[in-house]
């Protein structure tokens, strides 16, 4: 079995490098130090999150609105895409600069779970998953995004490297991969299949444990996401 104790020389360097970017960051006390803190990739992981929260509320008005127009429910969809954009952007401007920020990873980690993690679920809620056991099945969804996170910003240091010093792989599905649920919802709503129209239809309808089957596939999603033993190839 593989083990990754090599690494731990370099992650004791990068824990002192970083306990001085916090000392230093602790001891400002100037005006506005938080967004003196922040750098050019930081703030394309917060319009990553300004994606994900705006998919919300744009979900949630197509909710509160007429169920047959779907334009709300297309910007919803459209703005996730948009956050992948820049969550794709921040680690290049980041190895561009050859800059590291304080708060980097935990922002990008954050962002990830509201733009691919709760957007999703919201947005599969509006399309009609909305017995209890399908919230049950999209809270699971969502939790397995936030712990599958939390297990990378503790383990990523310990992951073998590249000679570029990326990440050889990842430890179970990366939670942008769950926008290709919502590539699948954007098809039933293109097709009008979604509310009572969804694939699958709902199962024990009389009970209450009445369900989408076709939620199961945010079960599997969140199960891929925390696998331990899924690798996937980093790019």
């Amino acid at each position: 079995m593989q083990t990754w104790k090599k690494d731990a020389p370099k992650t004791k360097a990068f824990s002192a490098e970083k306990e001085g970017k916090m000392l230093q960051y602790v001891n400002d006390n100037r005006h506005f130090s938080l967004i003196r803190a922040l750098h050019l990739a930081d703030l394309l992981t917060e319009m990553n999150g300004f994606c994900g929260v705006m998919s919300i509320f744009t979900s949630l008005r197509y909710c509160l609105g007429d169920q047959y127009d779907y334009s709300n429910l297309w910007k919803a969809l459209l703005l996730m895409p948009c956050g992948l954009l820049f969550d794709f952007m921040d680690g290049k401007v980041a190895r561009w600069r050859g800059k590291s920020s304080l708060m980097g990873q935990e922002l990008d980690s954050l962002a990830d779970l509201i733009s691919f993690g709760v957007a999703p679920a919201v947005f599969a809620f509006v399309c009609g998953f909305r017995t209890t056991l399908d919230t049950i099945v999209l809270a699971f969804f969502v939790l397995c995004g936030l712990s599958r996170l939390a297990r990378f910003n503790v383990s990523v240091n310990y992951i073998p490297k590249d000679k570029n010093g990326k990440s050889q792989f990842f430890e179970g599905t990366p939670i942008p991969t769950t926008l290709s649920l919502v590539f699948v919802l954007g098809l039933c709503t293109l097709r009008g299949k979604i509310h009572e129209q969804l694939p699958g239809g709902l199962w024990a309808a009389e009970t209450c444990f009445k369900v989408h089957p076709m939620v199961f596939l945010f079960a599997i999603s969140g199960f891929a996401m925390t696998s331990k033993k899924l690798r996937v190839p980093k790019l």
